[in-house]
């Protein structure tokens, strides 16, 4: 009998979901090891290539070392749950002019639910997998993730969208610690080779990162449907012609046309093939809408809470106000934020500790 009870490892052949399995493992926990084969990286390019997620060879390296420590390994299958909600939805999104955070939803809707789903078959009582952040049950009974200690590395903004149900029997072991000591837990393990192991960011499924000639590639006749819309300025001014506006998104600065000075697009309004350009001070905005709320610390947000709230996964957050409105959340900031971009997850914290989370929406075209 384990001392901790009975866990299922998500284990990617990477450094923090081995170290995450060795670590509980060494702690008295009956481990299990799961790898979750979302893509076929055959027909993404070579097998070699490492990306956001593992390979082939990471497979094998998951699997190598469970046996090495002599816990069990399995490998699930989830390419057609995940091709058909994930990838499906990346698509989607790019169409709908917006830009998705596809790990987000993996981590949520697919990976999370997958791994609860074995636990059960196995009689599992926790999950676990190499995530930087840290979970506990607050006061109010309720179980609030936290960012982990090493702020460089702190992926709670990635895992807003887990419920609670599945935060009770998630475990976090790497929050309480920073990347350089798990390096050196890698490196005592006898894995000196993973412990120098460099990481990747790539989404998993565009693994040279052109999430455009993705695009084209899964969408039939995209460029000749999509080509030769206008670039407008916010006042509606013509300047020039773009390739489509799903090959765009809010914030960029490269690819776009010479004005003579520095622009961005602020807006894309797909419905008429609408890139709007401006000057940087354009991308500032005051205020947004999230929808599709994940409660964590709180079973609700009352109106008029002050919350520090982040855009974008490297975000350092910015001080808001937020209001329930028409099933939404209103998010407005103190001092105008840079960026907004709808489609991106918007979450919010109170100190470090996740109070919930969204999906920012369109914010309403300067003009039609």
């Amino acid at each position: 009998m384990s001392k901790h009870g009975k866990v299922l490892v998500a284990m990617s052949g990477g450094i923090d979901s081995t170290v995450t399995a060795l670590m509980l493992h060494e702690q008295g926990y009956e481990v299990v090891g799961i790898t979750m084969k979302t893509w076929d990286y055959a027909s993404a390019g070579s097998s070699k290539k490492e990306t956001g997620c593992c390979n082939l060879d990471s497979f094998n390296d998951a699997r190598a070392a469970a046996v090495h420590h002599g816990f069990p390994h399995f490998v699930l299958d989830i390419r057609d749950e995940f091709g058909d909600f994930v990838i499906n939805n990346f698509v989607d999104e790019y169409l709908a002019g917006r830009t998705p955070n596809p790990c987000v939803l993996c981590n949520t809707h697919i990976k999370w639910r997958a791994l609860m789903k074995r636990a059960d078959a196995m009689d599992c009582e926790f999950i676990a997998t190499g995530h930087y952040g840290q979970i506990r049950q607050h006061d109010n009974g309720r179980y609030v993730i936290s960012k982990g200690i090493d702020e460089t590395k702190d992926q709670s903004y990635v895992l807003w969208g887990i419920e609670q149900d599945v935060l009770a029997r998630t475990i976090l072991p790497l929050g309480k610690y920073r990347k350089t000591e798990i390096r050196q837990m890698a490196f005592d393990f006898g894995y000196p080779e993973l412990a120098k192991k460099a990481e990747s960011y790539e989404i998993c499924f565009v693994p040279d990162n052109d999430y455009r000639g993705f695009l084209k590639r899964k969408v039939d006749g995209l460029e000749e449907k999509v080509q030769g819309g206008n670039f407008v300025l916010a006042d509606g001014t013509i300047v020039g012609k773009h390739n489509g506006y799903p090959f765009y998104t809010v914030g960029q600065r490269k690819g776009l046309i010479a004005l003579g000075r520095p622009i961005y697009v602020t807006e894309i309004i797909p419905e008429t093939n609408t890139v709007v350009l401006g000057d940087e001070d354009e991308l500032q905005k005051s205020e947004m809408f999230v929808s599709g709320i994940n409660m964590g610390k709180y079973a609700s947000i009352p109106d008029g809470m002050e919350a520090v709230t982040k855009i974008r996964y490297k975000d350092k957050g910015a001080l808001s106000t937020l209001n329930n409105e028409d099933g939404k959340v209103k998010v407005t900031f103190f001092e105008n934020v840079k960026g907004i971009a709808p489609g991106q997850s918007a979450v919010f914290y109170e100190g470090d500790d996740v109070i919930g989370g969204g999906i920012i929406q369109r914010s309403t075209p300067l003009f039609q």
